[in-house]
């Protein structure tokens, strides 16, 4: 889930990127063996020098179709943009 929300930040600034809080996690189902997972990300908010993610995880079991597709966890994440020496720095504009 971390990696879905801090590609999706990383792009949106433009840039490297650092988890900095994850909060709001919810586990719904368990993820069994053998599931096909899907990880979804939306920008909740973009501040000065951060970015907070929603985040979902699907999966996809027993042969798939609309009945075996469901929502097993979710969270926030939020990041901070980083310069090259680590700083953080300002999000761009969209």
């Amino acid at each position: 889930m971390d990696v879905a929300g801090g590609l999706a930040a990383a792009f949106r600034a433009k840039g490297r990127v650092a988890t900095v809080a994850v909060t709001g996690m919810a586990f719904h189902k368990p993820v069994l063996v053998g599931d096909i997972v899907a990880c979804h990300s939306a920008i909740e908010r973009v501040g000065t020098t951060s970015i907070t993610m929603h985040v979902e995880v699907w999966v996809q079991r027993g042969g798939g179709g609309a009945t075996g597709r469901f929502k097993v966890t979710e969270g926030v994440f939020t990041y901070v943009a980083l310069d090259d020496a680590g700083r953080k720095r300002p999000v761009p504009p969209a």
